[in-house]
This record gives C-alpha cells, structure tokens and sequence, in this order.
C-alpha cells in the first residue's frame, strides 16, 4: 500500500535532482532543487544530509569524495540501480498522494 502523507517527499526531490544530474554535492542538490521547482521549494541541509545519510545506508545513493571546482573536498552522491526503483516508488506514491488530494479540494 503506497504511502498517503508527505514523508518521503525529500526522498522523491533527491532522488529526482541525482536521476537527472548523476552526481552532486549536497550543497549542488539543495541549489539544483531550488532551481528546479522556480524558487518554491527550499530543503534545509539540516534536513538533506541526515535523509542523504539514511539513503546511502539503504542502498539507494552511493558517495564518494572528490573536490569541487573551487578545489574544496566534498562527499558527491550519485543514484544506485536500488535507487532507480526507488525513485519510481516515490513517484508513483506521490502520483497517488496528489490523487487523493485533488479528490478531497472537489468534495469540499
């Protein structure tokens, strides 16, 4: 049974940046995803990288540290093959999610 809340949301938004950038720093998904959604969403790295964390010990990112192009050192993160299907999972949850809220805006 898909989930029918927000969480997971910002499983669904780094999943997507890393599906379509292939490997960012954190700080490169925080901005990507500002980027992306016009301004409207902002993740807070308080919250990305204990969630980046969490993903890596499930097995659906793999990091690695390499320098940025200001010559910093930085944990880069990309999508795993476990992480594809994950994705798909959060997107057809979110599909369903946004389903049930339409729904409910045309009973009310």
């Amino acid at each position: 049974m898909p989930k029918n809340d927000l969480q997971g949301t910002l499983d669904l938004l780094v999943l997507k940046t890393l599906a379509q950038m292939v490997s960012l720093h954190g700080y490169g998904i925080v901005l990507h995803i500002q980027r992306a959604s016009d301004e409207l969403l902002r993740v807070e790295e308080g919250s990305l990288y204990p969630a980046l964390h969490r993903m890596e010990q499930c097995g659906w990112i793999a990091s690695e540290w390499a320098q940025t192009e200001t010559n910093r050192k930085a944990k880069y993160y990309k999508l795993s093959v476990a992480g594809r299907k994950r994705l798909q999972e959060e997107q057809e949850n979110f599909e369903h999610l946004v389903k049930g809220v339409r729904a409910m805006l045309r009973y009310a």
